[in-house]
């Protein structure tokens, strides 16, 4: 069931939800679990400074507004929560296919990126007020570019065509009622490395050693990727120093 009392605003071109909403955060228009819904997005965000594009009305397009209930320390657990959530409704959504997260963020189906999440978070002083949870997923493509070998989408996938509205409302819900549940660190971790891309397998990185493939043990609730070299020694990987490599 919907949680109807949270409201969803629909728009059909915005440069990105996330600044959307964060302009409402800005204006103290916000409230939690507001959610802004976008058509067709201009400027989308991805992370570290990457762009989304989606064609109008292809993708998902969604930014959450929330109120953590836990300390910024708990920032990964935090993250974590929210993947493990939206893959919960997306494994519902048809059996045809395999979910997984790819460390940290990326939505993975039958072993190609659908989705990622970015969440921008809201500090007043030392305050963690709010957090933006923006998700871009590819619902209705039935194709990508040549240049995109590792795109997919749900109905690439299933084979189904699923209403935007109707996912967004039930990942919104999915997300809320996880968060407002209270966050486990050690259940919440689990239920993510379950789900981890590759967890147990070899892959390859780049590295300030250059390209190293190791085999992943399991993401930590600091956020670091725990793996394990050729040589039997363990490392921690940190996003945005180390770099999956594709292929």
């Amino acid at each position: 069931m919907a949680l109807l009392y949270y409201s969803i605003i629909e728009l059909d071109t915005i440069d990105s939800t996330n600044n959307y909403a964060m302009e409402l955060i800005d204006a103290n228009k916000a409230q939690h679990g507001l959610t802004i819904m976008a058509r067709n997005q201009l400027a989308g965000k991805g992370q570290r400074g990457k762009t989304w594009v989606a064609g109008p009305g292809e993708c998902l397009m969604m930014s959450l507004i929330v109120v953590p209930k836990v300390t910024i320390r708990e920032q990964f657990v935090f993250s974590a929560a929210i993947a493990g959530a939206i893959a919960k409704i997306l494994k519902e959504k048809s059996d045809q296919y395999t979910v997984h997260i790819k460390w940290p963020n990326d939505i993975i189906i039958n072993d190609k990126k659908a989705g990622g999440i970015l969440i921008e978070n809201v500090l007043r002083g030392s305050i963690w007020t709010h957090s933006i949870i923006g998700l871009g997923l590819n619902v209705k493509q039935s194709s990508f570019a040549l240049e995109l070998p590792f795109a997919t989408s749900l109905k690439i996938a299933s084979g189904l065509d699923f209403d935007l509205k109707m996912m967004c409302e039930e990942i919104r819900d999915s997300i809320v009622m996880q968060l407002d549940s209270g966050l486990q660190q050690q259940s919440v971790m689990a239920t993510y490395n379950e789900i981890l891309y590759k967890k147990g397998l070899p892959q390859k990185f780049i590295t300030a050693e250059g390209e190293q493939e190791v085999e992943l043990i399991k993401a930590m609730s600091d956020g670091t990727l725990a793996v394990r070299r050729p040589d039997g020694s363990t490392a921690y990987f940190i996003h945005g120093q180390e770099n999956w490599v594709w292929g």
